[in-house]
């Protein structure tokens, strides 16, 4: 297929390879104690449910060329927008094509980082259980990169990581403390990103972007428990000036990630202008919806993890996001993992039927 740099529209900033300096020690631990019962659970799940994705996707399924993954007009943040709307149906297909495009990519690009992320937590947590389940996690990422590129190789499009995606993985990969890894990895762009997948998930009507993205998220809700199991345990040893620091650091984080979804680098590749497509989702409150269910899992996290001093509850006040804290975390994952195993269930019938009628003509 290519590389599938070659299919951006633009050059990325970095070019092909993005260099992180890093400072931070490797930690051994000769202990090798038998850790959290709940942490070495998470771990057993985490090598029980590894799967492939070469085998568990039917990558025969193609997208669709007017609607890639079928989603709902309303899904399209310009959609209503007069710009668009005077556009020629073939025109209209070409939005929605680079919008999702640029939307898996960047699904892609996250879950890069995330394998970067987790590698380095591998190396320098203290912790053996953390270790092991760090080490599922790894290949779960790789997993997920795999995925989303070869879900992005049927779009014919890509994008290179937005700039507010790119810089709060930069801050996550340079600071030397492992709590802030999981932090900005575990709790804030697995968080964040486990939202905007259940979007696909739930209103894709292709079976193919369906699948992917249920998958992806079955193993995402392990990995948002593995960060709110270890920081739960850690921030409390913290003093209230230590916590308050990273109150500070996850506010900034949280408006990062807000900002990720503008998609000012399609709407310039596609020639139209920024600042009106901004104007749109403003007012037609698109990107309010949006911006607020995408915080969904963050807030219930954050506040079970302990870092729910006047610095957050203020900064979640004013992004309007706070009512989420009451959210339940847990329910949420089960349900991952029901919807993940119902598609699994669908592809088996569907094979079950398609052997019966081989089975019938070969009769």
């Amino acid at each position: 297929m290519g590389k599938l740099s070659d299919r951006y529209p633009f050059p990325a900033p970095e070019g092909s390879v993005w260099h992180v300096p890093q400072d931070f020690d490797v930690v051994f631990n000769w202990d090798y104690a038998d850790g959290r019962e709940t942490m070495m659970s998470l771990y057993r799940k985490g090598v029980e449910m590894q799967w492939d994705a070469e085998t568990r996707i039917d990558w025969t399924q193609e997208l669709d060329e007017e609607n890639p993954e079928q989603l709902p007009e309303e899904m399209l943040p310009i959609s209503g927008m007069a710009e668009y709307e005077k556009m020629s149906a073939k025109e209209k297909a070409t939005v929605r094509r680079h919008f999702q495009g640029w939307q898996i990519s960047q699904f892609m690009q996250g879950e890069h980082g995330a394998l970067i992320c987790a590698a380095k937590i591998v190396t320098q947590v203290p912790d053996v259980d953390s270790k092991f389940y760090a080490s599922t996690q790894v290949i779960d990422e790789a997993r997920h990169v795999e995925s989303y590129k070869r879900l992005l190789e049927k779009f014919g499009v890509a994008y290179p990581m937005t700039p507010p995606l790119q810089e709060l993985i930069d801050q996550v990969l340079r600071d030397s403390r492992w709590d802030m890894t999981y932090l900005g990895m575990q709790v804030v762009i697995e968080g964040l990103a486990l939202a905007a997948f259940q979007q696909i998930r739930d209103h894709a009507q292709n079976p193919l972007a369906a699948a992917v993205n249920a998958y992806v998220m079955q193993d995402e809700s392990r990995h948002v428990a593995f960060g709110r199991l270890a920081l739960r345990d850690f921030y409390p040893q913290l003093t209230q000036a230590e916590r308050n620091e990273r109150e500070e650091f996850l506010l900034e984080a949280c408006y990062l990630m807000r900002d990720r979804f503008d998609a000012v680098e399609v709407w310039k590749t596609l020639g139209l202008d920024p600042a009106r497509c901004a104007e749109h989702m403003y007012d037609s409150g698109f990107m309010a919806m949006f911006r607020s269910s995408l915080f969904t899992r963050i807030v219930p996290i954050v506040k079970d993890i302990g870092l729910w001093g006047d610095t957050i509850r203020n900064g979640y006040e004013t992004m309007g996001i706070i009512g989420f804290a009451q959210a339940d975390v847990q329910a949420l994952q089960e349900a991952d993992d029901t919807i993940a195993k119902e598609h699994d269930a669908r592809r088996d019938y569907v094979s079950s039927v398609i052997q019966r009628a081989q089975a019938l003509e070969t009769a």
